[in-house]
């Protein structure tokens, strides 16, 4: 069964193109399910049935696993028993009846315009370092790019001459504009800080840490909870909160949704929609702070 388990991690990273956090999540899982056929000592997939499934996600409940944590596990069982269908491991698939319940999406956490302010005024840009984490903030807002999406960027895709950065992935690529705030903070970074960094000539990284190396989602995880502390920003964020934020602000300020659409890299408009919601109860709560008879 572990053989199934890299090839389903190879077709999803070759075929399907998906990031490191989602194969791991698909991994995890997997991994989860399969000692539980285990336990039940079933040690050939093919022997697996319904009732196995039925029971493993059972046990998920009884454990107080979060519902949004079981559809997930449905879901990436669902993926694994597509795969081993396809490859013709297994001569039925078990999860075939299973529905993904729905889950109530909570609304994103999203930043004020000042709070964004006070966040990206956080870095000092007297040292390298202050230079670089002030360029990938603003980038950050400034793209709406995912975290993994800005730390896998590279020399060659951004072009602060023409404003744009290009996003991309196994599957597609895209472009989104920069503003002149992120342009100019990345051509500040780029003439005298990265070199601070750089103890690699071919190294083609945008961001780098202390040793020369790409900068890790630990490294900017760690930052982004220095300069909320430092801003005086009292609630949690992740470096999500400003992708949110992005698409928040666009929407609030009259952007058309399916531009912001395009440039999150949504494949579904009602993805992007939720973002709607935000601004509509920002619309509410203004009324019932303005208006005599709210």
């Amino acid at each position: 069964m572990e053989a199934w388990l890299h090839k389903f991690m190879d077709y999803l990273h070759t075929e399907k193109g998906l990031a490191k956090n989602s194969i791991d999540s698909y991994r995890r899982d997997v991994i989860s399910y399969l000692l539980f056929l285990e336990t039940r000592h079933v040690s050939d997939l093919r022997k697996a049935t319904d009732a196995e499934i039925a029971q493993y996600l059972y046990l998920l409940k009884e454990k107080g696993r979060a519902p949004s944590t079981i559809s997930r596990n449905i879901a990436s069982l669902r993926s694994f028993y597509f795969f081993l269908m396809r490859e013709k491991a297994v001569d039925r698939d078990p999860s075939i009846h299973l529905e993904i319940p729905k889950v109530e999406k909570k609304l994103p956490r999203i930043l004020t315009i000042h709070e964004v302010e006070w966040l990206l005024g956080a870095p000092v840009e007297s040292d390298a370092a202050g230079l670089r984490d002030k360029a990938m903030l603003e980038l950050l807002y400034a793209s709406g790019a995912k975290v993994s999406e800005l730390l896998s960027l590279n020399m060659v895709d951004v072009n602060t001459d023409l404003g744009f950065v290009k996003c991309s992935n196994k599957m597609r690529e895209r472009f989104i504009p920069l503003g002149k705030f992120a342009a100019q903070t990345l051509e500040k970074y780029l003439s005298q800080g990265r070199s601070e960094f750089s103890r690699d000539q071919g190294e083609q990284a945008l961001f780098l840490n202390h040793h020369g190396k790409r900068l890790s989602r630990q490294g900017f995880w760690k930052l982004i909870k220095k300069y909320a502390l430092k801003a005086g920003i009292s609630v949690d964020i992740t470096p999500h909160t400003l992708r949110h934020s992005f698409a928040a602000h666009l929407l609030e300020n009259g952007a058309d949704l399916r531009a912001v659409q395009e440039m999150l890299g949504h494949a579904d408009l009602s993805t992007t929609q939720i973002y709607t919601q935000l601004t509509k109860l920002k619309i509410r709560d203004e009324y019932k702070k303005a208006h005599p008879r709210a």
